[in-house]
């Protein structure tokens, strides 16, 4: 078995997502529908293809070949990740993920209660937490935890609005003043007079207002303003403005640990995370909103957030997950020698790279291409002048 094949991917198409962007990436033609992420990996729901047979399944069948006795030994029989290239046209909602004993409690207690997996109320429908990693293959725009609060309080003052909210953030502490915001925002809608429609309404124009301006704010206030073009009516606009507006460009990332309330708003880049499916959603959403939950998982640190860079000796974004770590690599005209202690996936998405090991036909990966490397199979080279590939592998 050669230590290297070809996958076939399957693409989930969601509302948000752009009509071009993955079809670019694959050479394939756009059909007029939004394609918002091509999943890579053995994820039940949706698993990529190898040789034919979904990758769950032969991975089920012989968990030692396909993972290695230490990732068995680690994570159980089942790849810990889930590799994915996410193209964004609008904003995803705003949403918060849990800690592995928050994922625990919370999958008990809905359990006991009796909530159907695939009731709309459920919030857990696993045990496992899911850190991510989000890395920019362009112009990437994102929110990212909690803005430091002098600062939303300065950008509510140039808005001109929730004046009350701009003085809670300069008197009071951040670890209590967030949370009450939070909830509040939350909670507003039609049936609250304090943020109701009008309410909502004259926010949306002060952003208008704002971005056309040329302030300081206006590329966020540009952001926020799509928002709420996107999601008429929706309180969780009033959620955004507590948090950090990033713009990333290619080859830039984000760690996003459990907690920390974060929504992508538009871009493509590739999204690397634990494999699982717990989202507590906070708003820009018709789905269910635990707020109580939500509140009890949310990270109110506030601070700037952290742009990440591939470190220039191993190619690899730093990562605390013991699930996943980003490589990003580029042969150039010296190949670069893969190491494989570990399940891998690499996917090219620029240029034609060529994967080499003794023994073994010779495997060209065309940009949108991506494959499986089997651990223990020995080093593989890997070739290919003018190409870019991400590598997603376990954690150390």
């Amino acid at each position: 078995m050669p230590p290297y094949a070809l996958l076939d991917n399957p693409v989930r198409r969601y509302a948000w997502g752009s009509t071009t962007a993955i079809p670019a990436l694959t050479g394939t033609g756009p059909d007029g529908t939004p394609q918002a992420e091509l999943w890579m990996g053995a994820h039940p729901s949706a698993p990529s293809r190898l040789a034919g047979r979904p990758l769950d399944e032969l991975i089920a069948a012989d968990p030692d070949g396909l993972l290695g006795p230490d990732t068995v030994r680690r994570f159980g029989p089942a790849l810990p990740f889930l590799f994915k290239v996410l193209a964004a046209d609008r904003a995803l909602s705003l949403q918060v993920h849990p800690t592995r004993a928050q994922a625990e409690a919370g999958y008990a207690d809905e359990e006991a209660r009796g909530i159907p997996l695939d009731s709309p109320r459920r919030v857990y429908k696993d045990r496992a937490h899911k850190p991510e990693l989000l890395g920019a293959l362009g112009d990437f725009e994102a929110l990212c935890g909690f803005r430091p609060a002098a600062d939303t309080a300065r950008l509510l003052d140039t808005l001109g609005v929730l004046a009350p909210w701009a003085a809670a953030l300069r008197t009071r502490p951040a670890a209590e003043v967030l949370p009450a915001l939070l909830r509040e925002a939350l909670a507003a809608g039609p049936a609250e007079p304090s943020f109701g429609a009008a309410e909502l309404a004259t926010v949306t124009e002060a952003l208008a207002r704002t971005a056309a301006s040329g302030g300081p704010y206006r590329e966020a206030c540009a952001g926020y303003a799509r928002v709420a073009e996107q999601y008429p009516g929706d309180s969780g606009l009033l959620a955004a403005l507590l948090l950090n507006h990033v713009r990333l460009t290619a080859g830039q990332a984000l760690y996003l640990d459990a907690g920390v309330p974060h929504a992508y708003l538009r871009g493509t880049g590739v999204e690397l995370m634990a494999n699982s499916d717990n989202v507590l959603r906070c708003g820009l959403t018709a789905k269910h909103v635990d707020v109580d939950g939500l509140l009890a998982v949310t990270d109110f640190r506030a601070g700037p957030p952290e742009v990440l860079t591939a470190d220039a000796r191993t190619s690899e974004f730093p990562s605390p997950a013991e699930e996943f770590r980003l490589s990003r690599l580029r042969p150039g005209d010296t190949p670069v020698r893969v190491e494989l202690p570990t399940p891998q996936i690499l996917l090219c998405v620029a240029g034609r790279a060529r994967l080499r090991a003794p023994g073994h036909p010779d495997l060209d990966l065309p940009a949108g291409a991506s494959a499986y490397l089997r651990p223990g199979a020995g080093p593989v080279e890997l070739t290919g002048p003018g190409s870019e590939l991400f590598r997603a592998t376990t954690g150390r």
